[in-house]
């Protein structure tokens, strides 16, 4: 568990981090009023307490003709998770895998070019595996909201991180 309490200057570093990674710590450090020394080492302090996972570039899937958006909810056998896990790590259309409650073991999300590539990844890949006795699969048609987690002074979630 972490136990680092942020305070509002670590705040408004999240909140510009996360609107703009590649923001330079010193523009942050100008917003915050303080030296950019400061931001460096409360932004790895911040990392090293595991509240920063690092930083990522955004590809937008669509632009790069990967137009399948799809989500698999797979059971297992009991026992099994770790061994399914590995295989399921092997596959690169895989970019979510969620250990869930409920009638399935596992949801996952992928993307694929081609309405036969999914039907390839589910018959011969994704049920193909051993411990595997059940899938379920949704297409997403669209995305109306896709965002990182913001809060305010108060540590509530709020609106206004999207980048």
């Amino acid at each position: 568990m972490i136990n680092y309490q942020l305070d509002e200057t670590d705040r408004k570093i999240l909140s510009s981090l996360i609107k703009n990674a590649r923001m330079p710590y010193l523009e942050i450090a100008r917003e915050c009023g303080v030296s950019g020394a400061a931001i460096h080492q409360r932004v790895k302090k911040m990392e090293n307490n595991g509240i920063i996972n690092g930083s990522k570039l955004l590809v937008n899937p669509r632009a790069i003709g990967l137009d399948i958006c799809a989500f698999i909810a797979v059971s297992l056998k009991a026992n099994h998770y770790n061994e399914v896990i590995e295989i399921l790590k092997q596959v690169p259309e895989v970019v979510e895998c969620h250990f869930i409650t409920g009638q399935f073991t596992l949801l996952l999300k992928i993307y694929c070019k081609r309405d036969e590539r999914l039907m390839k990844l589910i018959l011969d890949t994704i049920q193909a595996i051993p411990d595997v006795t059940r899938t379920e699969t949704w297409i997403s048609l669209d995305l109306p909201i896709e965002r990182q987690i913001c809060f305010d002074e108060a540590d509530v979630l709020k609106d206004g991180c999207q980048a």
